[in-house]
């Protein structure tokens, strides 16, 4: 099973996702995303490490997510990622020289082909007016189409609005 959770900040989409992974009754390889470049991200990283259980294996990884999810999915894992709108901000600011279409594309063949269940976190941001400014159009823009891509090939889509789910596709 391949399951999306889309929301708001602070709409509930990672205790849900949280769940999800206990749910599978596999063992589970939570890929965080984030990383703590001022004093607000670092509380808001230490407050999800604090909530989530201490077995968990943690992979941090703020760039190389298809690889990660390559790397440690298989049929005894539930692979959570959390989040994904995270892990698109560090590829648009990364000075690497791949695309954020080819990391798209690894990360859709890597779920794909993953051996076990994947849940995976993404912030909903396209539910108002344009942004201002070039690159938060593109965020926007790149945002869309990798939730777009995720859904049509995931099970599960589930919209999270004030703690409550909403399943998009598939059944709770």
């Amino acid at each position: 099973m391949r399951t999306l959770v889309l929301g708001g900040i602070k709409s509930g989409k990672s205790r849900l996702a949280e769940k999800l992974a206990i749910d599978s009754l596999k063992r589970v390889v939570y890929v965080a995303t984030a990383t703590g470049n001022d004093d607000e991200m670092k509380l808001r990283i230490a407050h999800h490490k604090s909530n989530r259980p201490k077995h968990w294996q943690v992979i941090e990884e703020p760039l190389k997510l298809a690889e990660a999810i390559t790397n440690h999915s298989t049929l005894e894992t539930c692979v959570l990622v959390d989040c994904l709108t995270l892990w698109l901000t560090n590829v648009l600011l990364s000075e690497s020289t791949v695309t954020v279409e080819q990391e798209r594309d690894e990360l859709l063949q890597a779920c794909r082909y993953a051996a076990g269940p994947i849940v995976m976190v993404s912030n909903e941001t396209n539910m108002g007016i344009i942004p201002l400014g070039e690159l938060t159009r593109q965020y926007c823009d790149e945002t869309g189409l990798l939730h777009q891509q995720l859904a049509a090939s995931f099970d599960n889509v589930i919209l999270t609005v004030a703690g409550l789910p909403h399943y998009l596709k598939g059944k709770p």
